[in-house]
C-alpha cells in the first residue's frame, strides 16, 4: 500500500483556495460547518465557475488539515444540495445552482460590428493549425533545455536562421542571423528603435497612426513627408533635420502604392549622405497579385536601411512576433533600447515558426492565401465597378483605397456604423501636421482579407449598401 500523502505539496492533486472564517481544529465539531460554508461561498461568488472540478477530499483535506471523511462528507452533502455533480471516475464538479453565471454575451454588442473591413489583420480563420501544431511539437521534443531560458538578447538562433534564409530568398534581404532581432510585431520594433537612435523620425504624411503613438510614447517627435501616386516625396527628407525615416517602400499604406525606383534610390543617398537610417516597413510584402515582387529597400542598403517584418498580416496577430534585419552599428543599440533581454517574445512560439518556415509550411500557406485574396479582391473590385469611387492599391496586400467624392467620408463612416460595418476612413491616417502641399483626400480603407470566407460575401454586399444610399451614382 502506498504511504499516505503527509504534505500538500506533493498531493499530486490541483489546488483549491477556500475562506474559513474560523480556525479549524482537526477533528473538531464545527469543521464541517465551515468547509460547507466557505465552499457555498466560493460556488455563490462565481469564484468556483461552473464546471470546475474539485480536488478529491483525500486531497483537499491534507491542505486544509482535516479529516479526509469531514471532507467527504462537505463534498456528499453539496451534492444533495445540488451545488456539486459527482460521478465516480469523474470526480466532483461544480454545478450552476447557487453561482452567480456571467451575463450571456449578446450575439450583437453595441460596439461589436456585423462586418469586420478594418485594415490590421488576415482572415484568421484561415491559420494553418495543423501545421502550426506539428512544429510545435517538433520544436519541444528537440528544443535544448537552454531554450526555456531567456537566452540570447536577439531571439532563438533557430529563428534568425530560418529568416534570415527566407527573408533573402523571397524579399531580397542581405543579412546573417546575427545582425536580426525578434520583436513582439512591428509597432515594439519602432517603439524600441525609437529608443535607439531618437528623433525626429520622418513619416508618411498619410500613414499608420499607431506608429506615430508608438513614438510620441517614448518622446520621439515625428515630421510628415508628402505622399503622391508614388509613394513618399522623400525629397521632403533634405528639408528636415530627421535623424531617420520610416517608410512603407513595397506597398504604402494606406495608399497601397509601390515606391518609384527613383525614390527608392533617392532615399538611400539621403541616408548615406546625412548618417540617417531608413526604417522599412514590409508590413504585407508577401501578397501581390498583379505584379513583379518588389524588393526590399534593405537589400540595397544594409548599412543603412533597418527592415521590419511580422506575421500579423501572414499568419495572425496574436502570435506577437516580429522581426529587426538592423545595419550592424544599430545591434548593439537595439539590444539596449530594449532592456539588453529578450523580454517580449515566447520563446517556444519562436522555435515553432523557425520549424514552421525551414520544413516549407510557411511558403506554402503563403501561397494557399494569396490565391484566395486574389479572388476576393477581384470579387469585391467588380462589385465596386457601378460606384463613382476612385480604387487604389489593387495590385499587392489586403486592403484598397476607395477614394470618394470631396465630404463623403464622414457620411459613408456614419452609415457603415449604422448597418455593423466596421471600416477606417482615411483622414484618421492623416499626420496631424501635415500640411497644404499634401492634399486632403476622403476615402475609406476597405480590408478585404480580414473576414472569414463565409462572411465575405455578406460584408461586400452590406458596403455596396452603404455606399448606393451614401453615394450618387
Amino acid at each position: 500500500m502506498n504511504a499516505p500523502v503527509t504534505s500538500w505539496a506533493d498531493s499530486g492533486a490541483r489546488d483549491l483556495h477556500l475562506e474559513l472564517r474560523d480556525a479549524i481544529t482537526p477533528g473538531a465539531r464545527g469543521a464541517r460547518d465551515l468547509l460547507l460554508d466557505a465552499l457555498r461561498d466560493a460556488v455563490r461568488s462565481g469564484r468556483l465557475a461552473t464546471g470546475t472540478v474539485l480536488p478529491p477530499s483525500r486531497s483537499l483535506a491534507t491542505d486544509l488539515g482535516l479529516a479526509r471523511n469531514t471532507v467527504a462528507e462537505a463534498y456528499a452533502e453539496l451534492v444533495a444540495e445540488g451545488w456539486l455533480g459527482s460521478r465516480q471516475g469523474a470526480g466532483t464538479w461544480v454545478l450552476d445552482r447557487g453561482a452567480a453565471p456571467p451575463p450571456a454575451r449578446p450575439r450583437g454588442t453595441p460596439g461589436t460590428p456585423t462586418h469586420n473591413l478594418m485594415p490590421g489583420s488576415p482572415d484568421v480563420a484561415e491559420f494553418p493549425r495543423r501545421a502550426w501544431l506539428a512544429s510545435t511539437r517538433r520544436a519541444l521534443s528537440t528544443a535544448p533545455t537552454e531554450a526555456l531560458r531567456m537566452g540570447d538578447p536577439r531571439g532563438r538562433v533557430e529563428l534568425r536562421e530560418a529568416l534570415a534564409e527566407y527573408l533573402g530568398r523571397v524579399r531580397g534581404v542581405r543579412t546573417t542571423p546575427d545582425s536580426i532581432v525578434i520583436s513582439a510585431g512591428t509597432r515594439t520594433a519602432v517603439d524600441i528603435l525609437g529608443r535607439a537612435v531618437g528623433g525626429p523620425i520622418a513619416v508618411e504624411a498619410y500613414g499608420l497612426f499607431l506608429f506615430r503613438d508608438a513614438l510620441a510614447a517614448v518622446g520621439v517627435a515625428t515630421t510628415p513627408i508628402g505622399v503622391d501616386d508614388h509613394g513618399a516625396v522623400v525629397a521632403d527628407l533634405d528639408r528636415t533635420d530627421c535623424v531617420a525615416t520610416l517608410l512603407t517602400p513595397a506597398h504604402h499604406f494606406p495608399h497601397g502604392v509601390p515606391l518609384h525606383p527613383s525614390r527608392r534610390k533617392a532615399v538611400l543617398e539621403w541616408a548615406r549622405r546625412t548618417g540617417g537610417y531608413v526604417f522599412e516597413d514590409d508590413y504585407d510584402g508577401e501578397f501581390r497579385y498583379d505584379r513583379q515582387p518588389v524588393g526590399s529597400v534593405q537589400g540595397l542598403a544594409p548599412d543603412r536601411v533597418a527592415y521590419l517584418g511580422s506575421t500579423s498580416k501572414s499568419l495572425a496577430p496574436a502570435l506577437r512576433l516580429g522581426w529587426m534585419v538592423l545595419p550592424d552599428d544599430l545591434v548593439d543599440r537595439v539590444l539596449a533600447a530594449q532592456g539588453g533581454q529578450q523580454f517580449h517574445v515566447n520563446g517556444i512560439v519562436q522555435l515553432t515558426m523557425a520549424d514552421f518556415i525551414s520544413k516549407g509550411s510557411y511558403d506554402k500557406h503563403i501561397r494557399r492565401m494569396r490565391l484566395r485574396y486574389r479572388r476576393r479582391r477581384d470579387r469585391l473590385v467588380e462589385a465596386l465597378a457601378p460606384f463613382d469611387v476612385g480604387i487604389s492599391g489593387l495590385s499587392a496586400g489586403l486592403h484598397l483605397l476607395l477614394v470618394l467624392p470631396p465630404g463623403s467620408e464622414a457620411e459613408v463612416l456614419r452609415r457603415a456604423g449604422e448597418a455593423g460595418i466596421a471600416l477606417s476612413g482615411l483622414a484618421v491616417s492623416r499626420h496631424p501636421d501635415a500640411g497644404p502641399e499634401t492634399p486632403r483626400t476622403d476615402g475609406i480603407v476597405v480590408n478585404f482579407g480580414t473576414p472569414a470566407e463565409h462572411a465575405f460575401g455578406p460584408a461586400v454586399d452590406a458596403l455596396c449598401r452603404v455606399l448606393a444610399s451614401s453615394l450618387r451614382r
